[in-house]
């Protein structure tokens, strides 16, 4: 079948199957930073937005966007390359496997969430899983981003 979806400002009509998932659409048609992680909407490697609103791709039938828009960590580069800075800064970058993810919440969280908390945060990043660090520099560079001292 045939959606229509806007990714990244960009109109475009996809072809998709009934049971295919949006991680899946996504990769297929070139938006590589989309990661397969666990496929059980448990790591947060998939995040994209539809609707400004942070989805796990690899549960979100493709069907579901359309005529909506989506929007990969290409969309955003301004902004996902200012957080990364803070990353580096606090030494909380590692292999980059979860970082598209990570960084699309981070950026939808800064939006959703006005003077968070360290328990805001903690509670809003639950999901997105790092197998390289402890999460300690991540949260410094977030705290940071987020003017959260």
């Amino acid at each position: 079948m045939k959606i229509n979806v806007t990714i990244n400002n960009k109109r475009m009509d996809l072809e998709v199957n009934c049971d295919e998932f949006l991680v899946d659409t996504l990769r297929k048609y070139g938006y590589l930073s989309v990661k397969k992680g666990c496929d059980t909407g448990s790591c947060g490697l998939c995040t994209v937005w539809l609707d400004e609103k942070p989805v796990l791709s690899c549960s979100t039938l493709s069907v579901r966007a359309k005529g909506k828009n989506i929007t990969t960590i290409e969309g955003v580069q301004e902004e996902a390359n200012e957080f990364a800075q803070f990353l580096v800064k606090e030494g909380a970058e590692q292999c980059g496997f979860c970082s598209p993810g990570f960084i699309m919440t981070v950026l939808a969280m800064k939006e959703e969430l006005k003077n968070p908390t360290e328990e805001d945060i903690i509670h809003y990043l639950t999901g997105n899983l790092c197998r390289c660090t402890g999460y300690v520099g991540q949260l410094r560079a977030v705290k940071k981003y987020m003017g959260v001292e």
